[in-house]
């Protein structure tokens, strides 16, 4: 044992320190965004993003589009806030479900679509708008991959309250 009081561990200098608590405060987030609102997380709100997917709906069922779905999920996901989901019967109809949603999103709202994957493929078209992504299946592959059980947390919207009238 020595006489000795332990060493203090080497600090950095006053200023430095002072600088990373600065950052540290300035970047930190305050609360959790899944709880809280965030302008950083949904800068317009959940109500664009509702119109949004109201749009993409109402589009999805025009265009003959079967079990259009539309699912709230800003509950369980900071990226986005709510899936459209819809059946088509073809390729050529999912194609035109995803270029005439793109169109209405685009021309009538103003919103650009971020991505778009499986176009060339057309078993399951996705349209990303940042707080909507479109999910466009055909029948089999919309079974397989059971997104609506996935995302089993997610609160279902009835179209009847968006004013919407599903296709028999």
């Amino acid at each position: 044992m020595s006489d000795h009081p332990p060493e203090e561990p080497a600090t950095p200098d006053d200023s430095t320190a002072d600088e990373r608590a600065a950052a540290a405060e300035k970047y930190s987030p305050r609360g959790n965004p899944m709880e809280t609102a965030s302008r950083a997380i949904r800068p317009h709100g959940l109500d664009d993003a509702k119109k949004l997917a109201t749009e993409a709906a109402r589009v999805a069922i025009e265009n003959n589009g079967q079990d259009v779905l539309v699912l709230d999920i800003s509950g369980q996901s900071a990226e986005f806030d709510f899936f459209v989901i819809a059946t088509g019967t073809s390729r050529r109809q999912l194609h035109a479900i995803s270029e005439q949603i793109d169109d209405a999103l685009e021309k009538g709202m103003g919103d650009h679509r971020m991505g778009i994957e499986g176009y060339q493929e057309s078993s399951w078209i996705v349209l990303d708008y940042g707080s909507l992504v479109v999910h466009l299946f055909d029948e089999e592959t919309r079974e397989y991959y059971d997104l609506e059980s996935l995302w089993a947390d997610g609160i279902v919207i009835p179209l009847e309250d968006l004013g919407l009238t599903p296709n028999e």
